[in-house]
């Protein structure tokens, strides 16, 4: 079962790895691939995301305990632009195809809960194989446009 953990700011290294892997962002190639996490821009990142995160803004490692290392991350804010939280949840290409992704949305979506979120959405790309988890997850479509679907789950 998978586990969230809070990273230490130099655990952020798996994020850097994760972001810069093309495999594990191939679902993002619309909006432009892989993306750069320079270390640079580690300390701003984690003050904002970790250290002072509030009610606005979640984010933790999957841990997978049977393999004794980090398979991917999960996260929600809030987006003032589409007035929702929302999700995001990342695992590794190499650790894709076990469960991670379903097993880190039930426990993001029960976090969000007890911090009083009665809804979280994710814009999913049409062409992304996880929309099928969402809608297993009981998440709904809201909208779709030519470049994503809008999904949603009331907590």
């Amino acid at each position: 079962m998978i586990q969230f953990v809070i990273p230490s700011l130099e655990q952020l290294s798996f994020r850097q790895q994760l972001l810069s892997d093309e495999e594990t962002m191939a679902f993002n190639q619309k909006w432009g691939g892989a993306v750069g996490f320079p270390q640079q821009k580690w300390s701003v990142w984690y003050q904002k995301w970790v250290l002072d995160a509030g009610g606005e803004r979640f984010y933790r490692y999957l841990f997978a305990p049977e393999l004794d290392c980090f398979v991917g991350e999960a996260a929600w804010h809030f987006s003032q632009e589409e007035q929702a939280y929302l999700t995001d949840i990342l695992v590794y290409s190499r650790y894709r195809d076990r469960g991670y992704g379903g097993q880190a949305l039930d426990l993001l979506c029960l976090q969000a809960r007890e911090q009083g979120i009665a809804e979280l959405r994710d814009g999913v790309a049409l062409d992304n194989p996880s929309i099928q988890m969402f809608l297993k997850k009981g998440f709904v479509e809201l909208w779709r446009d030519q470049e994503k679907i809008m999904m949603c789950k009331r907590l």
